[in-house]
């Protein structure tokens, strides 16, 4: 998995990048790096990363309003994103997700929860190997071109929204917990608060909300979520 990828850390600490580098370094992962959002951008033209590792805390422009400019810029809106920061309270943690940060570590880590969370966020984006495509009601996953769309019409959604839309189409009808989102959509022995799946819910309530397909995405109280076309 690591061979080959190349991770981009964003941090104004340059002790930060400096153990970062280290570390991805050891695990056979190229890196890149910057200490502010218009260095970042700079890079970025130059060599794309496949997943960022964000401070949510830097001059200028903060983390989250970076998050918000790479997911409305389309040459970017696709690169997983790590939120790297010291606030610890769980409001804080909700609001980097709704920014479109696919996850969210908080500082300090240890070496080993980094690379654990680059490999399950890398294997949640990396597309599945999947023949055809799933349908409901002219909602459409075509799984070898890895894109969704609405009767012809492209719907955006990040690597997250993606699996969690396949596992549910792929799993009509039945209730599953929170827990079992996660460890399907997540992957198994990765420590993630149960609170993300309902903020990544969220998310793809509000990208297939303009198509009136939202709906479909449903919540089953005492138990979790459903994917039905049925009231």
């Amino acid at each position: 998995m690591s061979m080959g990828k190349t991770i981009l850390c964003v941090d104004d600490e340059k002790p930060i990048r400096e153990m970062v580098s280290l570390v991805l370094r050891q695990n056979k992962f190229q890196y890149l790096d910057a200490s502010d959002a218009i260095q970042a951008q700079s890079v970025m033209n130059q060599q794309m990363p496949d997943l960022i590792l964000l401070d949510w805390m830097m001059p200028g422009i903060s983390g989250i309003e970076f998050v918000h400019l790479l997911r409305n810029e389309p040459n970017f809106a696709h690169i997983p994103i790590i939120m790297l920061t010291a606030r610890t309270e769980e409001d804080n943690m909700v609001r980097g997700l709704n920014s479109g940060a696919d996850d969210y570590l908080t500082k300090p880590f240890s070496t080993k929860e980094l690379i654990a969370r680059i490999y399950a966020l890398l294997r949640r984006s990396t597309p599945e190997n999947g023949v055809g495509s799933l349908e409901r009601d002219g909602l459409k996953i075509d799984l070898d071109k890895h894109r969704v769309t609405v009767d012809g019409t492209n719907v955006n959604l990040g690597p997250t929204e993606f699996r969690l839309l396949r596992y549910f189409m792929e799993n009509p009808e039945r209730a599953y917990s929170r827990s079992q989102v996660l460890n399907a959509v997540w992957g198994m022995n990765i420590y993630v608060e149960l609170r993300t799946v309902d903020v990544h819910i969220r998310r793809l309530r509000k990208a297939l909300t303009p198509t009136g397909y939202a709906k479909f995405i449903q919540t089953v109280r005492g138990i979790g979520y459903r994917f039905s076309d049925k009231e």
